[in-house]
């Protein structure tokens, strides 16, 4: 009689783990910072119709990287969890703390129990509901469920090492939008590269902006605010 194949538990959640990171490797990295008025996010990203970083709520961002298709479900997710939330109480009801946990909850659940785990890291970004208080919330969510926040930057995509290191050399806190930009796109680029307008995606969470607080940047004024 055959005997019936086994891989252990541990193995099997790291042959998983590894899955997930040679995929989100393959992408190109993000970042998510405070600045002196809100939460900027600029991610590297190459097409103009594919979008990375998109607003979820009035005062909430979500940013992916990895497999588009699988964090653009998760973000389609996630606007419904907010409308609905916002619908059956109230606007202010919704915040990032409670939807990071829904997307924990998704992906650990898909990666302890689906053949394959989704190739992606999110980011979830909230700005304060006080118009004075200019500080926020960044919460990221890995491929199998585990979150860490931060008030100050995350770096998200499979260099992610190397920028975090570069970037923690020019950050400060209340950053200038145009010196947050100018640092994230040093960061991204490195010392051996150029990054132009059309190669980037940015956007702002800011109460300047009004009760919609996401704006995205671009064109000849993220062009304006490119190192020189």
């Amino acid at each position: 009689m055959s005997m019936p194949f086994y891989v252990a538990p541990e193995q099997l959640m790291e042959d998983r783990a590894d899955y997930a990171r040679k995929g989100i490797a393959r992408g190109r990295s993000l970042i998510g910072l405070s600045y002196d008025e809100g939460i900027l996010i600029v991610a590297e990203n190459a097409s103009n119709t594919l979008r990375k970083v998109s607003e979820i709520y009035d005062r909430i961002a979500f940013a992916g990287v990895g497999k588009y298709n699988e964090f653009d479900q998760l973000r389609i997710a996630g606007v419904r969890h907010a409308d609905l939330k916002g619908y059956s109480f109230s606007r202010e009801d919704v915040d990032a703390r409670s939807l990071a946990n829904q997307y924990a909850q998704m992906l650990g659940q898909i990666f302890t129990h689906e053949m394959k785990p989704m190739e992606v890291e999110i980011l979830v970004a909230e700005i304060s509901q006080d118009s004075g208080n200019t500080s926020g919330q960044l919460f990221h969510i890995l491929y199998d469920g585990t979150v860490k926040d931060h008030s100050d930057f995350a770096v998200l995509g499979g260099d992610a090492e190397v920028i975090f290191d570069r970037f923690q050399e020019n950050y400060s806190e209340n950053l200038t939008l145009p010196e947050a930009i100018n640092a994230a796109i040093t960061a991204l680029s490195g010392p051996d590269r150029t990054l132009e307008p059309d190669d980037l995606e940015v956007a702002e969470l800011s109460h300047s902006n009004g009760r919609r607080s996401f704006r995205r940047i671009e064109g000849d004024e993220l062009l304006n605010f490119m190192p020189s």
